[in-house]
């Protein structure tokens, strides 16, 4: 039986979908593991490919684009490991970081969430972690991230500074992310409120409310290429992210929310399908 279910969603990403579970399959974590790969209706024969060249992994067509909490909670929910990899299609998992990661949480028992250092195709550590997202942390984060990705000085090396060593952030990244399925279960899985922005920032939220930690730990690395289902459909990302972000600040900033409306509206960004504030007394929808 697996000690380890590895979810991986996929939309439309058939080549890195491909690439990852090479990595995986070439260099298979030592640790007893399933992978489930959740397809999120992808058009270019993701899920035909899994079936062809990984009979091994389970494949679950989810049926339309359900976006990364509802199909990771399918995943999840079809996995029986006592722990949880959320894995990104875009990712490539060198030889023992896997194990590396679970070694790390099962050294840790006050700690529920785990996330690795998450480096690009040329080496260059990602921020993959931080503090509860605010307006002020919000914005001091993108502009370090543009910066970061221009390799304005000094912020390059004060990046590689911060991952160099382990913390105890609010929450990592969920492109790499390793969960106790026991917290993951009790935090009620992912909100699927959050389609495509800050599901692990609100995931690692509700696992903290209940007195378990989150850790980011560099003992671990994996190679993170970013962003490449999006690349297919750009307006409908963009509109996701959207709609994701306001439902955010609806659940864990209501006083900032109508801000942000107001300031999407002015910069004609609003997004289309966005249902505006909630009525009074309604704490909107429920976390499934």
């Amino acid at each position: 039986m697996a000690d380890l279910s590895i979810i991986i969603v996929s939309y439309n990403a058939r080549s890195d979908l491909d690439a990852c579970l090479a990595s995986l399959h070439d260099a298979p974590p030592l640790t007893p593991h399933e992978i489930v790969v959740v397809d999120n209706a992808s058009t270019d024969g993701s899920a035909g490919m899994v079936r062809d060249r990984w009979p091994r992994v389970t494949v679950i067509d989810a049926g339309g684009n359900l976006g990364f909490s509802r199909a990771n909670n399918i995943g999840i929910r079809a996995g029986a490991g006592s722990l949880v990899l959320l894995l990104n299609s875009d990712t490539r998992v060198p030889r023992g970081a896997v194990d590396r990661l679970v070694e790390e949480l099962r050294a840790h028992p006050d700690v529920a969430v785990v996330g690795p250092r998450l480096v690009d195709a040329a080496g260059r550590p990602e921020l993959s972690y931080g503090s509860m997202i605010t307006p002020v942390s919000e914005s001091c984060r993108k502009a370090v991230g543009w910066l970061h990705r221009n390799s304005v000085p000094p912020v390059p090396a004060w990046v590689r500074w911060r991952v160099s060593r382990p913390h105890y952030p609010d929450w990592v990244s969920g492109a790499c992310l390793l969960v106790r399925r026991a917290d993951a279960e009790a935090a009620g899985l992912l909100d699927e409120r959050f389609v495509l922005y800050a599901e692990d920032v609100d995931f690692c939220a509700a696992i903290r409310s209940r007195g378990r930690r989150v850790m980011f730990s560099p003992a671990a690395e994996i190679v993170h290429l970013r962003g490449r289902s999006v690349r297919h459909a750009p307006a409908a990302a963009e509109r996701l992210y959207r709609l994701s972000h306001l439902a955010f600040y609806q659940k864990h900033h209501p006083r900032w929310y109508p801000w942000l409306r107001a300031y999407l509206r002015i910069r004609g960004r609003l997004p289309a399908g966005d249902p505006g504030p909630p009525l009074a007394g309604e704490s909107g929808p429920p976390r499934v």
